[in-house]
């Protein structure tokens, strides 16, 4: 606020104003605010309190009072002091929240009744015990607040105090005031509402940034085109590549099954891929993933108010893949009471979001993916027959890599190209003794843990022939077993890993991380496989 001329006056400083004021009084006020009102209409509102301070000072010096305070009230309810100036001599008002002790006449402002006291000893009533020793603690002779409305809404106050006489409040000073406080009060909801605004820019152009990360993120998705899942050259292996170019030209859906880390992501993606539907982005989704509470959300979306922190409406995964492909990884795993709805979708193409009545109708390709035997899931009552049925349209078997070991050599080397490029590390050659573990090994988590294994190898090789150390257990031959079954050797190997990390199978370097298998896999074979923890 620029300067100002000093206001002409017949009200001396430190004088109790009349209550018959003159015409000059008048007239030098009427200005005063004129010029205020001027001033105010066009500050920029980052300078808002600055410039309600150097009016406050002005004001204060124009009628002669000790100090002048402005306030403002926040959402829940407590009064807190924007700004504050005074005569030398005389503390500011602190800012920030009134204290408790105030709460008789925060109250009283809060419910738009004007606090004035000429004499605290005679007009402050017995409830008004904080009010009363602040006047007393802070030696305040007379004091008046002015509640401030806009829009038939308290915002905040106006005070004004003296300490070094006692002052009388008349009713043509109070609507005089109640003017000035008005100007300040319009400029403070002027520049709470730009708040808001920037604010709801900000947030927008956060959305709006978080969208197109989505979806550069789902296009550079569908760009990769991970070559390690469809390396090989065995016969089981080639028989599935078959089976999935024929069935990617259809609309059908497609069921893949088969052990964890075999490549069955890799395997829906070659499938998009290859269809009518590879323009868009396949949208992928693991049952096995989300909270039970939240996967009928994430895949069919939600109104607003749906659920509590449901703040927005939020369209689903099954909208997003509309005219796309949907995969449904680990789908043994979806709860049972949402079964029907994705049933819905598949027979029909239509669902309704949570908390909503419109029906929607989508056009998604289903691939979806499972570990477990839902045949077995079926009879146990733990998945819909109906749904099984419609899910089984082309059931592909993937095999696992202990089935296909003359793929571990291809499969070897292009993890070995891949890593080769990221770390800047040259491997002319794996060792020979390496590779012949690697071809003893059984694999358990298949594919997955082959890459770990390279992965971890390349971190540690030095030199252009990569070695993998064979003391590390989970590189050893299983020749534990020779004599035994698949089974059995999978047990050994997984009963070794777990006494190794304490049976700790969740977290960094526990054992579902070393095995390069799911938590939920890793516990799904312990039970199957009866294996317990020795005492």
């Amino acid at each position: 606020m620029p300067d100002a001329k000093p206001f002409k006056t017949s009200v001396k400083a430190n004088a109790a104003p009349k209550s018959d004021t003159s015409a000059d009084e008048l007239l030098a006020f009427e200005r005063m605010l004129a010029d205020l009102s001027a001033r105010f209409a066009n500050v920029p509102f980052g300078q808002v309190e600055v410039e309600i301070r150097v009016a406050q000072a002005l004001l204060r010096q124009f009628l002669g009072f000790d100090r002048s305070t402005f306030a403002e009230f926040q959402d829940d309810g407590s009064l807190v002091v924007l700004s504050s100036t005074a005569v030398e001599g005389v503390d500011t008002t602190p800012l920030g929240p009134l204290p408790p002790q105030l709460g008789w006449f925060v109250a009283k402002l809060r419910a738009g009744e004007i606090f004035k006291v000429q004499n605290p000893a005679e007009d402050l009533p017995p409830e008004a015990v904080g009010e009363a020793e602040y006047f007393v603690r802070t030696g305040l002779h007379s004091h008046l607040s002015i509640p401030l409305r806009i829009g038939g809404r308290i915002i905040g106050a106006i005070a004004f105090a003296a300490f070094r006489e006692t002052r009388p409040w008349p009713d043509d000073l109070i609507a005089r005031l109640q003017l000035v406080g008005g100007v300040f009060a319009h400029a403070i909801a002027r520049k709470r509402e730009q708040e808001k605004l920037l604010s709801a820019l900000a947030e927008i152009k956060l959305l709006k940034d978080r969208l197109e990360r989505e979806n550069t993120y789902l296009k550079d998705v569908a760009k990769i085109r991970p070559p390690q899942g469809l390396t090989g050259k065995s016969p089981r292996f080639l028989s599935v590549l078959e089976e999935i170019g024929q069935v990617a030209q259809t609309g059908s859906t497609v069921l893949l099954l088969g052990e964890t880390g075999t490549g069955k992501e890799v395997l829906a993606q070659a499938i998009h891929d290859a269809s009518a539907r590879k323009d868009r982005p396949m949208i992928k989704v693991n049952c096995a993933a989300l909270p039970a509470t939240l996967i009928e959300s994430e895949l069919f979306g939600r109104e607003k108010g749906a659920f509590t922190g449901a703040l927005a409406r939020q369209a689903g995964r099954f909208e997003i893949a509309d005219g796309s492909t949907i995969f449904l990884d680990e789908v043994g795993e979806l709860p049972l009471e949402l079964q029907p709805k994705l049933l819905r979708v598949l027979q029909e193409g239509e669902f309704e979001r949570l908390g909503g009545s419109r029906t929607i109708k989508v056009d998604a390709r289903v691939i979806a993916a499972t570990n477990k035997p839902l045949a077995q899931a079926v009879n146990e009552g733990r998945f819909r027959e109906d749904l099984f049925y419609r899910l089984n349209v082309f059931p592909v078997e993937v095999p696992p890599l202990r089935e296909r070991r003359e793929d571990i050599p291809l499969l070897s080397w292009t993890f070995v190209k891949e890593f080769s490029n990221s770390m800047g590390k040259a491997i002319e050659a794996i060792a020979d003794d390496s590779m012949a573990a690697l071809l003893a090994y059984p694999w358990p988590g298949n594919i997955r843990e082959l890459r770990n294994v390279i992965e971890r190898a390349m971190i540690l090789s030095r030199g252009p022939t990569l070695q993998i150390k064979l003391v590390h257990p989970a590189l050893r031959p299983q020749t534990a077993n020779t004599s035994g079954t698949l089974e059995e050797a999978e047990r050994d190997h997984i009963l070794r890993v777990l006494e190794r990390c304490g049976w700790r199978i969740r977290g960094s370097n526990a054992a579902a991380e070393q095995l390069g298998v799911k938590p939920t896999t890793l516990e799904s074979r312990i039970k199957k496989l009866g294996l317990v923890q020795r005492q």
